[in-house]
């Protein structure tokens, strides 16, 4: 009995000692606390230890105010490092959530942005330009009155005009291949879908060409008749003008 009575004093010690030597649970902060530790780590561009608090409020603080505006900073340190991709799940996971909060349309801006700082070179293809301009065009339907509508549509008139210059340039590569079929194709695109862009000039003495290298001399001097009429201060206008003289 009494070697018994030791073994468990023995026992009950030892779980004694385990429990000490085991650290103390990371106490669980509140919300404005965790938001004010995360800005400190942006503003000293800790991004990864940004993310790290924000993630607690939204996992731990889902109720707080705080909450939808953690969301977006997560997604702000990814955009920040040039993390593009995480960055435009984050917002695009935020719209869906909080559509009509205050900051949703500085959110939808981020989120176009996420996709247009990832535009390509004009001899690569052109997605992040199309989903730029979509994000764009979203901002301004939803955010009519948001400050940053104006950027907006300025912006998708950039990513127009790009989808524009690379649609010709693969005009100008079929053309130089002797595929003018392709080429015109191409081109009737540009003139049709993007009247505005600045590669337009460019596409009709080029759609000109295609039509002499088809025979259709009448419909190619009509093409270059408008560029040097109304491109006339563009090179390809001045281009225009001299071809006609020749004829």
């Amino acid at each position: 009995m009494r070697v018994a009575l030791v073994f468990l004093l023995l026992v009950l010690n030892g779980c004694s000692a385990v429990n000490w030597l085991r650290p103390a649970p990371t106490p669980i902060l509140p919300a404005e606390e965790l938001y004010q530790i995360g800005e400190n780590e942006m503003g000293k561009r800790r991004y990864e230890e940004a993310r790290k608090n924000f993630r607690r409020i939204v996992e731990r603080h889902p109720n707080s105010s705080l909450a939808a505006r953690a969301r977006f900073l997560i997604g702000e340190a990814f955009y920040r490092e040039a993390e593009f991709d995480k960055a435009a799940k984050e917002f695009e996971t935020f719209v869906a959530f909080y559509p009509r909060h205050q900051i949703a349309d500085l959110v939808q801006f981020r989120l176009a942005m996420s996709y247009y700082d990832q535009i390509k070179p004009i001899e690569q293809e052109q997605v992040f330009a199309q989903k730029a301009m979509d994000q764009f065009k979203k901002l301004v339907k939803e955010y009519p009155e948001s400050r940053y509508a104006t950027d907006g549509i300025a912006k998708i008139e950039v990513c127009r005009g790009r989808m524009a210059q690379k649609e010709v340039w693969v005009a100008a590569y079929y053309l130089n291949q002797g595929n003018p079929g392709g080429a015109r194709q191409r081109l009737e695109k540009v003139i049709k879908d993007y009247p505005r862009a600045p590669v337009m000039p460019e596409a009709l003495s080029l759609l000109a060409d295609v039509n002499f290298s088809d025979g259709r001399d009448k419909e190619a001097l009509e093409l270059l008749r408008q560029v040097a009429s109304d491109y006339s201060y563009t090179e390809w206008g001045k281009r225009a003008a001299q071809r006609l003289r020749q004829r």
